[in-house]
């Protein structure tokens, strides 16, 4: 078994972004081989509660960087299809706006 623990990933201040990234490393033993996995770790923060953390359309994924590092990323999940339909069709691209997290959310990680 490789390591386990527990961070944050932090958004920033309102409005936010839609990806956000921490690294950790020191982990003897992680190499490319090794498999990684995070997810939301629903434990309050000071700025979100644990309901937020149940309820946000958050993914999050574990990921080998190089040796001995790993990388959390975690990203606003696409918004459901029905959603889509006219949503934000005022932009002068024409595309549609991504939903923006902001501040921290707890993540559990696990790699062996």
């Amino acid at each position: 078994m490789g390591a386990s623990g527990q961070t944050t990933v932090d958004f920033g201040a309102f409005p936010g972004a839609v990806e956000a990234q921490v690294d950790i490393s020191g982990q003897s033993g992680l190499v490319v081989t090794s498999e990684v996995e995070a997810w939301v770790l629903p434990i309050a923060t000071a700025d979100h509660s644990v309901d937020e953390h149940l309820e946000e359309r958050m993914r999050v994924l574990g990921l080998y960087k190089v040796d001995g590092t790993l990388t959390i990323r975690a990203f606003q999940a696409a918004s459901p299809a029905w959603k889509d339909v006219n949503y934000n069709n005022a932009l002068a691209d024409g595309g549609a706006q991504k939903q923006r997290l902001y501040g921290q959310y707890n993540v559990g990680w696990v790699w062996n």
